[in-house]
């Protein structure tokens, strides 16, 4: 029992190595060689490659290289349509942590394991054992569960950042709509929307400007955009936007089009969200409110019953 505890301990230990890792990526090993090169040039000393590996702190001369290399062999045995999957889906959720497909499928069987070994301690120190198969369903299910915890904790990051740029959408039409009818081209009023905000929109605008500035044609970049938000509002706008360059339309008109009709969609989607509202609430209402509501209003019927002549009966 003892080896089994200080397996589970080692578990997740390392899960949570794992885990810190991939939420927070070291920078490559060039980058991170050239920034402790560059210190000791500005302090005047010289030093030798061996001296200069060796001054790096512990996790990026060991840890992390063996993470790397742990992904490097991981990803051999990860078939293509998984990663390709998702890959799209931190790409949707926003890339958080900048995390790797191979970090985040390792991911979740390294939680799935946690799962298991914190359910596993629990049994070791319970005082009344379970029967063994008890035991081992009830391991079975929490290991499921932590197996598809990221998926859940990826598919929340996505909805709510397409929520967040549905929000933005009608707004920042609009400021492209008066840059636009200013007499800036779509470029520029795409910078200025990237600059006037911070949030998941103005990120994505500020990415397809880099992208056509690094020599990216610009339906392409707008296209590439609308595939990393998968919002159908989005790929309708940029639709409209390559439309109106390859017809010559006059592209305020269109913008002014767009931002009507986002905004009309933003409220329809507002007002479907609060008519799913009273069904929501059915849940907390059936399960916490209503039984609370019987305790307190019964409660003292029943003791007065209890020592009423009826209750005397039926003791």
């Amino acid at each position: 029992m003892v080896i089994i505890i200080i397996l589970a301990a080692l578990i997740i230990m390392g899960a949570i190595v794992l885990v810190i890792i991939g939420f927070n990526p070291p920078d490559s090993d060039d980058s991170a060689l050239q920034k402790r090169l560059e210190e000791f040039s500005t302090r005047g000393e010289t030093v030798n490659l061996e001296e200069l590996e060796l001054s790096q702190p512990f996790a990026e001369r060991i840890i992390y290289p063996a993470a790397r290399k742990l992904g490097e062999v991981a990803i051999k045995f990860t078939p293509e349509n998984a990663l390709r999957a998702t890959t799209k889906k931190l790409e949707l959720a926003g890339n958080p942590g900048r995390i790797d497909p191979t970090m985040f499928l390792a991911l979740r069987f390294i939680v799935g394991a946690v799962f298991g070994a914190i359910l596993f301690l629990v049994f070791g120190l319970m005082p009344q054992k379970w029967p063994l198969g008890r035991e081992l369903l009830i391991l079975m299910a929490f290991m499921v569960l932590g197996f598809f915890f990221p998926e859940l904790w990826i598919s929340s990051l996505i909805t709510r950042r397409q929520k967040e740029v549905r929000k933005a959408m009608p707004d920042a039409l609009d400021l492209l709509t008066i840059c636009v009818e200013a007499g800036l081209g779509f470029d520029a009023a795409m910078a200025k929307v990237s600059e006037k905000w911070e949030n998941e929109l103005s990120l994505a605008f500020g990415r397809a400007i880099r992208e056509v500035q690094l020599g990216k044609i610009r339906r392409e970049a707008l296209r590439d955009m609308a595939d990393r938000l998968g919002l159908p509002e989005m790929t309708s706008f940029v639709a409209a936007v390559i439309q109106s360059e390859q017809l010559g339309v006059s592209m305020a008109k269109v913008l002014r089009i767009q931002s009507d009709q986002m905004r009309v969609k933003r409220r329809q989607y507002a007002e479907e969200e609060a008519h799913k509202a009273p069904i929501k609430m059915l849940i907390p209402m059936a399960l916490l409110i209503f039984p609370s509501l019987m305790i307190v209003l019964l409660t003292p019927a029943a003791l007065r019953l209890f020592h009423s002549a009826l209750g005397a009966m039926l003791r």
